[in-house]
Order: structure tokens, then sequence, then C-alpha cells
């Protein structure tokens, strides 16, 4: 019997275990050296300013949505393809997310729809990098500045992605969050970093993450405001020191696996996006011009006709696992339940996340286990490879 192939995998080594034995020797777990030089070493790698390091990239949307102001009857326009945790953070401080559709194509915030959505009493704009693909940056920066909005990026599920302008995702002067989630492009276990040139947004957010004691805190018992255990440990900061000084391999590798789906599904009658006919399965869209994808999962769409949950049980019996990926934020019951949501408001959001699967991805993949993959969700589809 084939070996089963998870949906995702860390890529963890020898450096990361040297680092971690270092702390464990050291004694000093949690707010020491590590942390630092891991939060140097991020920003250095992203050339965005000062990153702070959490303990979640949902801790990081949190405490930037406060640094940011945006509280209690703000309203902030969202995408409504996300997970979860992107428009809650607006609710933790009293905000209501607004959504807008999406572009069919990317899946990212349409600034189309965001401008028809927007209005000069919104607080802010928080657009998400989605499956790891670029947002139009600047068309959404330049409608904040239109409305005096302030703008946060999730780019959790976007390590590694570069915008039109050639400038990678955390280094254009916003509010940038990422995650560290092991399935991500690299881990710390669980973890976040927020990134942002303004040096009293930092200190905000250090301070905040640690009970709200000042962000440069000589060891005594002081609370300057309101706070959150949100720290990142010396642990998880360690084996983020290490993916880092590889990051440039792990997300090399992603691309390469990346290929390989594309050319094996290609051969076996994919469409590319944007050229389907609602028949055929449907890739992730290809880089254009200076865009480029951090590659975080390897999602496509079904046919039209597919029952996905029977897709998902066929490939999980030949042990492949997959996934639907992702709900839509606003059709999930306490969204649903608090504002009213039905569906068919957001039809090209709605519309793709019915259709979307997530596939097996991670830097180890081989040749033969793609071709497993693809095989296999082509038998699924009733169809012969």
């Amino acid at each position: 019997m084939n070996e089963p192939i998870p949906l995702a995998r860390p890529d963890l080594g020898p450096r990361e275990e040297e680092l971690l034995l270092e702390v464990v020797r050291s004694g000093s777990l949690s707010l020491g050296p590590k942390l630092t030089q891991f939060e140097e070493d991020f920003g250095e790698w992203v050339g965005g300013g000062y990153a702070v390091a959490v303990s979640s990239g949902t801790a990081a949307l949190h405490l930037g949505v406060r640094a940011l102001g945006w509280g209690e009857g703000d309203k902030v326009l969202t995408t409504p393809l996300s997970f979860v945790a992107t428009a809650n953070a607006i609710l933790y401080e009293g905000g209501t997310p607004v959504f807008c559709d999406i572009d069919p194509v990317t899946f990212d915030m349409d600034p189309e729809a965001a401008g028809a959505t927007i209005t000069d009493d919104f607080a802010g704009i928080l657009p998400v990098h989605i499956f790891g693909y670029p947002a139009d940056l600047p068309a959404l920066t330049q409608l904040a500045s239109d409305h005096d909005a302030g703008l946060m990026e999730d780019a959790a599920q976007a390590l590694g992605a570069v915008d039109r302008l050639g400038r990678k995702v955390g280094s254009a002067g916003n509010a940038t969050i990422f995650a560290f989630y092991p399935n991500k492009q690299m881990t710390t276990g669980e973890g976040g970093v927020l990134i942002t040139p303004d040096k009293d947004v930092a200190e905000r957010v250090m301070s905040e993450r640690n009970h709200g004691r000042p962000a440069e805190n000589n060891g005594e018992v002081e609370h300057d405001r309101l706070g959150f255990n949100y720290r990142l440990s010396d642990l998880q900061a360690a084996i983020g020191i290490a993916q880092v000084e590889r990051l440039d391999e792990l997300l090399n590798a992603r691309e390469n696996v990346a290929a390989l789906y594309r050319e094996r599904l290609t051969q076996l009658g994919a469409a590319p996006a944007g050229g389907e006919d609602g028949h055929d399965i449907v890739l992730p869209c290809e880089n254009n011009a200076d865009e480029r994808r951090g590659w975080f999962v390897f999602v496509v769409q079904l046919p039209d006709h597919a029952d996905r949950d029977d897709v998902i049980r066929s490939l999980d019996a030949q042990g492949i696992q997959s996934k639907a990926y992702l709900p839509c934020i606003h059709l999930l019951p306490p969204y649903r339940e608090r504002f009213g949501f039905v569906g068919g408001e957001f039809p090209i959001a709605e519309r793709v996340s019915a259709r979307s699967l997530a596939l097996p991805f991670f830097t180890s993949m081989t040749e033969g286990q793609v071709d497993r993959v693809c095989t296999g969700l082509v038998e699924a589809l009733g169809r012969q490879p």
C-alpha cells in the first residue's frame, strides 16, 4: 500500500535542533536574545522596517488593528475569502468588517468592487494576499489614501510574494502581518510577526504583546496600557532563526513543487485560471508581470459538476489528504447571526469558495507523489488519467 500523503509537512532539520538546544541550555526561554535576533533577521529579509514577533498571526492582526486605532463602530473594508481571523480581529476591537467581492482570477480583493463599497467614513482597508498571491497594492493604497483610511496587509499566506511594483510583500510601507503555523512557507510552530516602518507602532505592539509593559523594560512589573499575553518564546524564535536562514531555499522548493503540479495537471486537461468553462479543473493563476506568488498552498478549482465532499473522500481512500479551502467568512454562523448575511451577496467569492480544493503541498514532495495526487484527483472526478 502506498504511504499516505499529508496535506502539509514542516521542513525542519539539524539547524533548528541546534538552536533549540542552545535555548534549552541557556535557560532563557522567553523574551531573551533569540527573540530579538529572530525579529532582526526576519525584518531584514522582508525589508519592511521594524518586526515584532508575537504568538500567532491572529495576535499580530489583533495588535495591528489596535495600533492603527480601528475601534468601536469603525468600518474596515476586507475580503470575504480569507481565514476567519482576518475579520475576527476587527470585531475584537468593536469594529465592523465590511466585505466586497474578489477578483475572479487572483481571488484577492477586487479594487473596483472595493471602490464601489468604501466611503469616507471607513477607518481602514484590510486586504489579504490570498493563497500567497499579492493583492493589487498600488490600487488599494491609492483607494485608502483617497478616503483618508488606514491600510494593513494580511500576508499570513504570502511570505515571499512580490507585488506588481517589484516589492516584497511587507516592504511597501504598510503595517503587514505574517504567520508561521506549521503549514506556512516557514514555521515557528505557532507564531506571527507584525512589520511596520513606524517605530511608535512597533513599540506599542511590543508593549501590548507583553501585558502592556513598556517596550524598553528593566524587568519591573509596570503596565502602562492594556495588554495581552501574545509573546513568542525563545524556543519558537530559535526555530524561526533557522528557518529564515533557509527561507530562500524553502521558497524555491515550494515553487518547484507548484511547477510540478501545474505541468502534470495541464497534461491531464486542467485549464488555466480565467480560461475555464466550468467543466475543467482550474489551476491557480500564474504570475503576472512583476507579481510573484509566495507559494503557501496549491488550491485548484473543481469543475462545477463535482461533489467536493465525494472528491475529498475518494482521495482520502487513496491515502491522499485534501481540504475544502476556504469557506466564505460572511457565511459562517457567527457572521450570519450577527450581521444577517445571506448567500449571493458576493457571488464570485462564494463560487470560488464552493469549488476550491487544497491539495497536498510541502517542500519535500517528490515528483512521484505529485503524480499520484494528480492522477488520484482525476480518478476521483470520474475521469481516466
